[in-house]
């Protein structure tokens, strides 16, 4: 072992390692954290243990604010910060302390992928077919189901239309399966589970929203939705120099998926050799393992790779910067969908994870139900609550969409 590597183990030696995330317990953040935090010590040198806190509010910019102001500058703080921040402080908003391309990113474990997909029966095959053939897409909310079908309505020549309304997406996918809406954009992780037509092949993958492919969709054929521009078909006002840069600042979020960072003061040497652990850690059998076990999707993007990302997306010009909220809402022609949500009433038998499942009994029928802590209205006593505040006893009424494992709203009596 060089005099270097030791000076780096007998530093982490004893010593704990805190990672601080951006969110609330229990969600995708703070699992890939906590899974993080299980199997990177055995990869740096000196053998360090790991703490992980949840640092939670305004969008992670807090977390990030403190991992680079306040946290010591030598590599034992971590900071899991969520994809928005560094687009937060590129433009100008308020809030954040920081400038994103002082940090020293560390990696993420995953690559949020969106796929933008049509039902075979429109006859489209392609993207470029949507410039000839009209195609209806289903929306949940200002998400990605609208996000990107926005995107390109707004700066490509292409004949999309769009339908708002849906409660969730597998609704919007029985509503594919019914024939009242032709196409959806969403995490490929998540259509891949729910669409059962793609599952019997009557599905049509157009693009991977990402700027970085996923190998599973590039053995596929499925294109990068960046390689798509057509300079010769743009929205009038548009250049593809603007348009290119759009695309690549709204999708560098989706390629940076669940970022880990370091304090912009932690030595080089420190970052190098954490970096390098961060990678082995990804490849680690056990720690695959129990991302499989979790459910989670693994497709490593590097440090580096992130930190290009967001030094491209902090030389944007500042007009093109201006346009992005503008091109990524829907300003044409909208139709919107009328959805029974069924309800279901019963005494709370069981919660999970601090509120995030509950359990009714209604009528003898055992109803589980997802509370998202942002998706998911709850009330309590008919007022507003947090889904922690929901107990065991309590009689509460939850509003889940058909096909859907999260529950759009619980009205729990106090």
């Amino acid at each position: 072992m060089s005099a270097h590597a030791d000076a780096i183990s007998d530093f982490y030696k004893d010593k704990k390692i805190q990672v601080f995330v951006g969110s609330g317990p229990g969600g995708g953040y703070d699992t890939y954290a906590r899974m993080m935090g299980r199997h990177m010590g055995q990869h740096i040198p000196g053998n360090p243990g790991f703490l992980v806190k949840n640092m939670d509010g305004a969008g992670s910019i807090i977390a990030a604010n403190y991992v680079y102001n306040v946290a010591p500058q030598d590599g034992t703080v971590i900071g899991a910060l969520q994809r928005n921040a560094p687009i937060v402080q590129i433009m100008g908003q308020k809030g954040p302390k920081f400038e994103a391309v002082k940090f020293n990113w560390l990696g993420s474990f995953n690559n949020e992928v969106g796929i933008i997909a049509v039902a075979k029966r429109t006859g489209v095959t392609k993207f470029q077919d949507l410039y000839d053939k009209e195609v209806l897409f289903g929306s949940t909310g200002p998400n990605d189901t609208e996000f990107y079908p926005s995107l390109v309505a707004n700066t490509l020549a292409v004949k999309v239309r769009l339908i708002k309304g849906y409660p969730s997406t597998p609704p919007t996918h029985l509503a594919m399966e019914r024939g009242e809406v032709d196409a959806i954009s969403q995490s490929w992780a998540s259509f891949s589970h729910q669409s059962n037509m793609h599952k019997k092949g009557e599905m049509v993958l157009l693009a991977q929203v990402s700027l970085k492919p996923l190998p599973e969709l590039k053995a596929k054929g499925v294109p990068l939705l960046m390689d798509l521009i057509d300079g010769n078909r743009l929205q009038p006002g548009y250049t593809k120099d603007q348009v290119e840069t759009m695309y690549r600042l709204l999708m560098a979020t989706k390629t940076m998926g669940r970022p880990f960072t370091l304090g912009p003061g932690v030595p080089k040497d420190r970052v190098k050799v954490l970096r390098t652990a961060f990678n082995k850690t990804a490849e680690d059998p056990k720690f695959v393992a129990e991302a499989n076990k979790q459910g989670r999707d693994l497709s490593l993007v590097s440090g580096e790779e992130i930190q290009d990302i967001v030094v491209k997306m902090a030389a944007a010009p500042k007009a093109v910067l201006d346009k992005l909220e503008y091109v990524s809402q829907w300003h044409g022609p909208v139709k919107t969908a009328t959805v029974k949500i069924p309800k279901h009433m019963g005494k709370v038998t069981a919660t999970e994870k601090g509120g995030r499942k509950i359990t009714v009994d209604a009528k003898g029928k055992k109803v589980s139900a997802g509370i998202s802590g942002s998706r998911t209205k709850v009330t309590v006593g008919g007022k507003d609550a947090k889904r922690s505040a929901i107990k065991a006893g309590m009689t509460c009424t939850i509003s889940l969409p058909q096909g859907s494992k999260e529950a759009t709203a619980v009205d729990c009596k106090g």
